[in-house]
């Protein structure tokens, strides 16, 4: 890495950004980042340094664990006051979870934290990777006149668009728009210029030190409803051993079988201290259990409403509040509230 007061630190993780395609065997294969100018030479005509960190061995975005959000936390944390921004290049499988914990995990975080990728390696010819790249730096080092950053959050730059990591979500496989930001405004939109929405974006009003957290615990498990699931498929997740929450992914705006098996088995397991949360399985929308029978029910049983989460910004949320050790009543509480922007109360 270069000396102090260098702009931004990019981060490899893997994903298919970083990846060549083999000419005698056609593979796709991760590349050293340290070649990164040979494949974006573009990347010389910015006037400021970027230095890189490439996790080694690179990771597929599939693997990607609670040690490896630690490890960006870490390597953040540690490089805080060298740079202005940090851009995680990330495979997009798994990478609206990694945003989500990060934004837990950076509190008081007045800096940019981009992540991004692409659908196309950045050595095919009509790659989306170099264009994203490319942005995503730029609005790391973007800054306002009083010289603060004017996207100190964790995002996610995708398409010609930047949006909050935690309310984000891949939603596509195939086109270049993969993410989306159902439930709250996009924070950026790059055209020929990059159009920012301040209103949007959260800014701390005050001075705050970045303070890292390390702590998660991933006794967790998500239950997705559908016509005809059976009582026993519903026990066995709720008995599993050592499981502390419950991510209930409902139908419209936060509803579930009346029957009187689901119910009790959902009064039993808050009755024993597991946190279940309702989230709505539909892209947009939020979950209102007040607005029909079906979801009274839910929350007379003790189930904690996730308002307009993602599932995967709940997941994270909750590995984060028990981590720290809260009791079950201290996290249905904590879930309650706004932490990082994650929901709209």
């Amino acid at each position: 890495m270069s000396p102090l007061n260098t702009s931004v630190l990019l981060i490899y993780t893997g994903g298919t950004i970083g990846m060549i395609e083999n000419t005698v065997t056609g593979a796709l294969e991760s590349f050293n980042f340290e070649q990164l100018q040979k494949h974006v030479p573009e990347l010389q005509k910015f006037n400021f340094p970027i230095d890189t960190y490439q996790f080694d061995p690179p990771m597929d975005s599939s693997d990607m664990e609670p040690d490896m959000w630690r490890k960006l936390v870490h390597i953040i944390h540690e490089n805080y006051d060298r740079y202005q921004g940090f851009v995680i290049l990330h495979g997009t499988d798994t990478m609206a979870y990694t945003a989500s914990a990060l934004s837990f995990m950076l509190e008081g975080l007045d800096k940019p934290v981009i992540l991004t990728g692409s659908q196309l390696p950045i050595g095919v010819l009509r790659t989306d990777g170099k264009e994203n790249l490319m942005t995503s730096i730029e609005i790391a080092i973007a800054q306002n006149k009083e010289g603060k950053a004017l996207v100190p959050e964790v995002c996610i730059f995708f398409e010609n668009h930047l949006m909050r990591g935690n309310r984000t979500t891949k939603m596509n496989a195939e086109n270049f728009n993969a993410f989306r930001s159902f439930n709250y405004p996009v924070l950026a939109e790059a055209g020929i210029h990059i159009k920012y929405n301040n209103v949007q974006i959260h800014v701390n009003g005050e001075e705050r030190e970045l303070k890292p957290h390390y702590l998660l615990d991933t006794n967790v498990v998500v239950l997705k409803l559908f016509p005809g699931i059976q009582e026993n498929v519903v026990a066995a997740t709720l008995d599993i051993e050592g499981l502390k929450a419950v991510i209930l992914e409902t139908y419209g705006s936060g509803n579930a079988p009346r029957k009187e098996w689901f119910i009790r088995r959902l009064c039993q397991a808050s009755a024993r201290g597991i946190v279940i949360v309702n989230v709505t399985q539909c892209s947009a929308g939020m979950v209102e259990m007040e607005r029909y029978e079906t979801g009274y029910q839910l929350l007379q049983a003790g189930v904690v409403s996730g308002y307009d989460s993602t599932t995967e910004s709940a997941v994270t949320k909750l590995m984060f509040l028990l981590g720290h050790g809260y009791t079950s009543d201290e996290v249905r509480d904590r879930m309650n509230r706004s932490m990082a922007g994650e929901i709209t109360l």
